[in-house]
C-alpha cells in the first residue's frame, strides 16, 4: 500500500471513436453494456463471467451474456482489528541469464506466456503494531490463528486452495516481533514458535508457496538498514537464523523487507539486500526464492526509473548467479496508490507493467507482484482483472500477484479480503470471486 504517484490518464482504457474497445479494456461480462469488440489486433477474450477483455494476440473471441452482478459478501464475524493497517517448488531455474546486444523497445511475450505461476493472498496479524517508519511493538502483532485468540486464517488458507485454486500465501511480519522488541538478529524462540504455527499452517494448507515477509519498511526503529540504523550484519543475522530454520523446506520463499520507502542511497540499499541474500544461501537455503525489494515502497511504476530494478540486478548469489533471485513489486490501483481508497481508477498496465515487463525481459529477471488489491466495488472487479490479464499474457517475466489482505483484518477494511464463515462454508469478498480466484479467472497453471 503507501506510496503516492500520480496516476496515467485512463486513454488507455477508453472506447475508441469507432466502437470498438482498446487492447487491454474491457469488453464484456456480467452487467456489462459497453463494446463487445476490440479494436485490430486484439480479441475479446471471457476471463471468468465477470469480466472480458481485449487481449492482443488472443487466439479467439468469447462472449459471456451480461447478467446482474451478484451482490458482495463481506464478512461480519471477525473481532476488529487492534490496531489499524497501517512455494511454488521451481522445477527449472527462473531465467537469469542477461541477453546480449541491445534489447528492443518493442520486445514482446513469446507464445509460450500466458499463465502465471502463483496467486495468492496476504495473511495479516503478526504485522499489526507495524509503522511505516519502521517503529513496531512485539505486543501490537495480532497472529491470525485461533489459538491465539484470532482469526481462523489456517481455515482461511484451506479454504482459498481448496475452493479458489490459490496457491501462495504472504504472511508478514513485524522484526520487533521475531525478536521481543530488540534491535537485534537474534530470533525471540516463544515469538518465533507462533509466527511459526502460522507458516506450518501455510504449508499445510496445500499452498505451493509460503512467503516469509519481514514487514519493516526498511527500518527498525526509525532508522534504515545500513544508512544509521541497524547494520548489514545485523541484518544479515536475522535472515541466517529465520533461513536456518527452513532451509530445508522447498516452499519457503523469503521476503526481504516489506516496501522500503525514501531511502537515500539506493546502491547502498543493494547491499543491505546482498547481506541478507549471502546470509540466507549460507543458512542453507540454496535453492527457493528470495524477493529483492525496491525504493519507493517498491512501486512497480518506478523501480526502474528511481534506480531500484539497476542497483538490485547487481545482487547475486554467493556463486554469483542470479538464480531465483526475483525482483519484488508492489502496486495498487485507486487514484493515489496509496491502497486506502475503495474506488479503483487504473489498471497499471500502461504507466508500470508495460515499461516494467520491457526492462525485465531485456535484463534477463522477473518479477513477483506480492501486494496489489483492492475495495469491493465494480471499478477495482474492472481494473484489476485487466492488470491480471497483463501479467498473465507475460507471464515470461510476472510470476503472479499476492492480493492485500485477509488474516485479521476487520470486516469494513477498505482492502479487505478475509472471506465470510458459516459453519464450514466460506464466501470469498466480490473482489476475490470476480479477480483475484484462480478458480474464476483461469489464468494461473
Amino acid at each position: 500500500m503507501k506510496g503516492v504517484f500520480a496516476i496515467t490518464s485512463l486513454a488507455l482504457y477508453a472506447i475508441s471513436a469507432r466502437g470498438q474497445a482498446a487492447a487491454w479494456a474491457q469488453c464484456g461480462g456480467v452487467g456489462w453494456t459497453g463494446a463487445t469488440t476490440c479494436v485490430s489486433g486484439a480479441t475479446c477474450t471471457a476471463l471468468n463471467d465477470y469480466y472480458s477483455q481485449c487481449i492482443p494476440g488472443a487466439a479467439a473471441p468469447t462472449t459471456v451474456a451480461p447478467t446482474t452482478l451478484p451482490p458482495s459478501s463481506v464478512p461480519t464475524t471477525l473481532p476488529p482489528s487492534s490496531v489499524p493497517p497501517t512455494t511454488t517448488v521451481v522445477s527449472t531455474p527462473l531465467p537469469v541469464s542477461t541477453p546480449s546486444g541491445s534489447c528492443s523497445t518493442n520486445n514482446s511475450a513469446p507464445a509460450s506466456a500466458g499463465k502465471l505461476k502463483f496467486a495468492g493472498v496476504n495473511i495479516s496479524g503478526f504485522d499489526f503494531g507495524c509503522n511505516s517508519d519502521g517503529n513496531c511493538q512485539a505486543s501490537a502483532a495480532w497472529p491470525p490463528l485461533t489459538q491465539y485468540y484470532g482469526a481462523d486464517g489456517q481455515g482461511q488458507m484451506n479454504h482459498f486452495v481448496q475452493d479458489d485454486g490459490f496457491n501462495v500465501f504472504r504472511l508478514p511480519v513485524g522484526w520487533q516481533f521475531l525478536t521481543a522488541d530488540q534491535p537485534t538478529g537474534v530470533i525471540n524462540d516463544a515469538n518465533f514458535q507462533e509466527y511459526d504455527a502460522l507458516v506450518q499452517a501455510c504449508i499445510s494448507s496445500g499452498a505451493e508457496g509460503c512467503i516469509v515477509d519481514v514487514h519493516n519498511y526498511a527500518r527498525y526503529g526509525g532508522e534504515i538498514i545500513g544508512q544509521g540504523g541497524p547494520t548489514n550484519d545485523v541484518f544479515a543475522q536475522l535472515w541466517g537464523n529465520i533461513a536456518a530454520r527452513y532451509a530445508s523446506n522447498p516452499k519457503i520463499i523469503f521476503g526481504v523487507m516489506n516496501e522500503p520507502h525514501d531511502i537515500p542511497d539506493i546502491n547502498l540499499w543493494a547491499q543491505s539486500v546482498q547481506a541478507a541474500v549471502t546470509a540466507i544461501r549460507n543458512a542453507g537455503a540454496t535453492s527457493q526464492i528470495i524477493l529483492l525489494p525496491g525504493n519507493n515502497w517498491t512501486s512497480a511504476a518506478t523501480f526502474v526509473s528511481n534506480g531500484s530494478a539497476d542497483a538490485l540486478n547487481k545482487v547475486t548469489n554467493p556463486d554469483g548467479s542470479t538464480t531465483n533471485l526475483v525482483f519484488d513489486v508492489h502496486k495498487y490501483l485507486d487514484y493515489d496508490n496509496s491502497g486506502t481508497n475503495a474506488e479503483c481508477v487504473t489498471n497499471n498496465i500502461d504507466d508500470a507493467w508495460a515499461p516494467l515487463a520491457q526492462y525485465l525481459r531485456c535484463h534477463g529477471r522477473v518479477a513477483f507482484n506480492t501486494e496489489t488489491g483492492g475495495g469491493n466495488t465494480a471499478s477495482c472487479q474492472q481494473y484489476l482483472c485487466e492488470q491480471i490479464a497483463f501479467q498473465a499474457a507475460n507471464s515470461d517475466v510476472f510470476l503472479g500477484y499476492v492480493g492485500w489482505a485477509a488474516g485479521n483484518f476487520y470486516p469494513t477494511y477498505v482492502l479487505g479480503e478475509t472471506p465470510a464463515q458459516s459453519g464450514s462454508t466460506w464466501t470469498d469478498t466480490s473482489l476475490v470471486a470476480a479477480c483475484l480466484s484462480p478458480n474464476a479467472n483461469k489464468l494461473i497453471a
